[in-house]
């Protein structure tokens, strides 16, 4: 099980994992399970009748939107994050918390580093599989390191300009 790093009433925790990321070629095992898009539309339905808690992974070359008509039923959408100079995964996390409406766990995976925290936090993931080994209180401290923001984002965040205009 892997370690996540997860944002919940302001703070953040680590919990241990309790979903298995499954291979496309691998069986299907028992339990909470994050599935590929590809294997989702092979498989997923199936197991989300069987009420199964079932999350997908989206590669950056994949585009949220096809889960359109599931999100009310994925426990998890895991946005890959291949390089940590490859933001789609960033705009992946807004388009579901916005755009979507989705209220489920948006987790960051791959190369997931805490110097990225704040922004992702902003777009809108709130579960992390760090990839360099850093601590709850080392996110919290990222995350909140600036006080003010200058653009709105998924967070909803008030922007420092709409304050000083009262709003």
């Amino acid at each position: 099980m892997a370690m996540l790093i997860k944002a919940e009433g302001g703070g953040f925790h680590a919990e241990m994992d309790d979903f298995q990321s499954v291979v496309d070629d691998q069986p299907i095992p028992d339990g909470k399970l994050i599935l590929s898009l590809k294997r989702f539309e092979t498989d997923g339905e199936v197991l989300l009748a069987q009420g199964r808690a079932v999350g997908v992974r989206i590669e950056p070359d994949e585009a949220v939107e096809d889960l359109t008509p599931f999100l009310p039923r994925l426990a998890v959408v895991a946005l890959s994050l291949p390089k940590f100079r490859d933001g789609r995964a960033f705009s992946s996390a807004h388009i579901l918390r916005t755009r979507l409406g989705y209220t489920g766990q948006v987790r960051a995976v791959g190369e997931v580093l805490r110097e990225q925290a704040g922004m992702m936090a902003r777009c809108g993931f709130d579960a992390f599989e760090p990839s360099d080994g850093s601590s709850p209180e080392a996110w919290a401290k990222v995350v909140n390191r600036h006080r003010h923001v200058y653009q709105s984002a998924a967070d909803h965040h008030v922007p420092a300009f709409a304050r000083r205009l009262g709003g």
